[in-house]
């Protein structure tokens, strides 16, 4: 994206139309003040400006996985969508390499198919808690870990 100007955040510099997913690529690093170091991913789900994730399938992929990856990684600051529906942003403590949260989005998935019920997914615990679909969330993370052997690899 040489004739684009740089912008200031981070995937808006990214060319979209380069990568091929699903995939999990680092999309940032920060050392804080005194030493700490944040990293976040990029966990693409489907290909930018070709298909996205409806949105019962975006919010309970969102709530099955954040609850279930902090039974596997004390690390994760937060896990949270992209607005463009098409994957998700996981913020971890520490140096992660791309490896490690393979596996750990890997592991996260195998537990997620073993739910029942999307967690928290209730007029108590959610802001829309009816806007959950158990179905279309394994559906797209089947999909995603059926790529297992290529998700490191981001560019066409």
């Amino acid at each position: 994206m040489t004739d684009m100007p740089r912008m200031n955040v981070e995937s808006f510099n990214l060319d979209h139309t380069a990568v091929a997913a699903p995939f999990i690529r680092l999309a940032d690093r920060k050392e804080l003040p005194h030493g700490d170091v944040l990293t976040k991913f990029d966990v693409r789900f489907t290909q930018p400006n070709v298909a996205h994730l409806d949105m019962p399938a975006v919010h309970s992929i969102e709530h099955a996985f954040a609850e279930c990856v902090r039974r596997h990684s004390a690390d994760v600051i937060d896990f949270g969508p992209m607005g463009c529906q098409t994957g998700f942003y996981l913020i971890m403590s520490g140096d992660h390499t791309p490896e490690a949260i393979r596996d750990l989005v890997l592991a996260t998935i195998a537990e997620m198919l073993t739910l029942d019920a999307v967690p928290a997914a209730n007029e108590v615990q959610c802001g829309w808690g009816a806007h959950h679909s158990l179905a279309a969330m394994r559906e797209a993370i089947t999909a995603f870990a059926a790529h297992e052997s290529e998700l490191l690899d981001v560019m066409r």
